[in-house]
């Protein structure tokens, strides 16, 4: 039989913090147990990076594979020195320009983080949040926090309390409601440990700003083609990731294309009995005037994509679709991030 706990739920601006709240978390952390709370990416599901018991509590939370790491979170660039074995010089630039923010760090680790946060891996993932609310957190605590995002493994991730609620009730001790995150998908993680930045999982900073302060950065093989046989460093780079209910096909092409052969399947899929949507853009919603649509975001404004792509998913959901029919975009700077996320999601990518 399956544990319930009572999970408390409280709301707090992230400009106005409820110190009795972030005192309360603290505790739960420090006793072991499960709080969730925002970022400015998603929101994270965390426990004391310290302690092995607490930490598997995520893993039973989410039903994440043992294999797949979770990312340590910090407060201060001096913990890095802490939890790592070495900082190379492109750790040190890269903090200083982008932490806080949405950037993981792949370093050397030191044995005080245990192998179930690292996968049994000579090497962790660790970031420096910029919410207020993660970051008095942690400090509050007074110990790095383990936090995935916040969702049942495999879902899309979380970027509003509701649909941590919807996923994990019953399963963690507090949810922090601090309103709808900024960026809305996960954090770039990039490996440090070598000569060449090589960034695992694309993200809020992009290849292009990492280029242009260390002069070079390159991308994984695994993000361009998914292997179940490899061995993750990352979140997100083995499984099957982001995916609602509903069978999602991603098309590829220019967008009249892309637009013509999305309205031909909608109505092919529909005469077939399915309940179909269209997940469009601001640039293509003329296309669809008379179908089921959700529109993402401006192709011109990628973050307004970005911070919109798992609600959406999720939405689709909820008006119980059995098909999501969703356009590509641009594979430039955060486009890349969104075309990795929706690429994980889609059941199947057609060429057009």
């Amino acid at each position: 039989m399956k544990e319930i706990i009572n999970t408390k739920i409280v709301k707090m601006d992230p400009d106005n913090l409820d110190y009795d709240i972030i005192k309360e978390a603290a505790q739960i952390i420090n006793n072991g147990g499960v709080v969730v709370f925002p970022t400015e990416t998603v929101y994270g599901i965390g426990a004391d990076a310290l302690n092995d018991t607490a930490v598997e509590k995520i893993f039973k939370a989410k039903g994440r594979p043992q294999d797949n790491p979770l990312i340590v979170h910090i407060q201060d660039v001096e913990e890095l020195y802490d939890l790592s074995r070495e900082v190379p010089e492109n750790a040190i630039i890269l903090a200083e320009k982008f932490w806080p923010g949405p950037l993981t760090m792949i370093l050397y680790k030191k044995d005080i983080l245990s192998d179930k946060i690292t996968a049994g891996l000579s090497t962790a993932a660790i970031r420096f949040p910029k919410n207020k609310i993660a970051l008095a957190l942690i400090k509050e605590s007074g110990k790095p926090i383990a936090a995935p995002s916040a969702n049942t493994s495999g879902k899309p991730s979380p970027t509003e309390a509701s649909h941590v609620i919807e996923d994990l009730m019953g399963k963690v001790d507090m949810i922090i409601d601090g309103g709808s995150t900024y960026i809305g998908i996960e954090s770039t993680v990039v490996d440090v440990t070598g000569d060449v930045p090589m960034i695992l999982r694309p993200g809020g900073i992009t290849r292009e700003d990492i280029s242009r302060v260390l002069g070079k950065c390159d991308y994984d093989p695994a993000i361009i083609k998914s292997n179940e046989k490899i061995v993750p460093k990352s979140p997100g780079q083995k499984y099957r990731h982001y995916s609602p209910k509903a069978k999602v096909i991603l098309y590829k092409g220019t967008l009249d294309n892309i637009a013509q052969r999305i309205v031909e399947d909608y109505d092919k899929f529909t005469q077939d009995g399915l309940r179909v949507g269209i997940m469009s853009t601001v640039q293509t919603e003329k296309y669809y005037e008379d179908k089921t649509t959700i529109c993402v975001g401006d192709r011109t404004k990628p973050i307004s994509i970005s911070s919109n792509l798992f609600k959406d998913l999720r939405n689709f959901d909820h008006m119980g679709m059995d098909v999501i029919l969703a356009e590509a975009v641009e594979e430039e700077e955060l486009g890349k991030a969104i075309m990795n996320r929706l690429g994980k999601a889609a059941s199947e990518t057609i060429i057009v």
